[in-house]
């Protein structure tokens, strides 16, 4: 009986230490390819390639320099930026990818 308790508690314990560790995630895709589709994640309030509709109040991403763009994401990913909703979503981008991104709306014509 104590042999089945220790057992149990040692498993838990490996369980719990286990879930303290951050998941693996697959490495960031910066291909041009993967880069494009991480940018069709901004379609939805910045518009198709950057370029919001007509009327928008968000700002277009295509054309703006990539330094402009880069700090502005580090900014929201830091909490140092007003926004809505891209605080929380910068912090699921890597620098890699930030850096990917503002280098690809960059080169789009506005």
């Amino acid at each position: 009986m104590i042999r089945i308790a220790l057992a149990a508690g040692l498993s838990a314990t490996a369980f719990l230490a286990g879930a303290q560790q951050p998941p693996a995630f697959a490495p960031s895709n910066l291909t041009p390819m993967g880069v494009r589709a991480l940018a069709a994640n901004c379609a939805a309030c910045h518009g198709t390639n950057g370029r919001p509709a007509p009327g928008s109040t968000l700002e277009g991403l295509a054309g703006r320099p990539k330094q402009d763009l880069q700090l502005a994401m580090n900014q929201f990913k830091a909490g140092k930026k007003p926004a809505t909703l891209m605080h929380q979503i910068s912090k699921g981008y890597s620098e890699a990818e930030i850096e990917a991104l503002a280098d690809h709306f960059s080169r789009l014509a506005r």
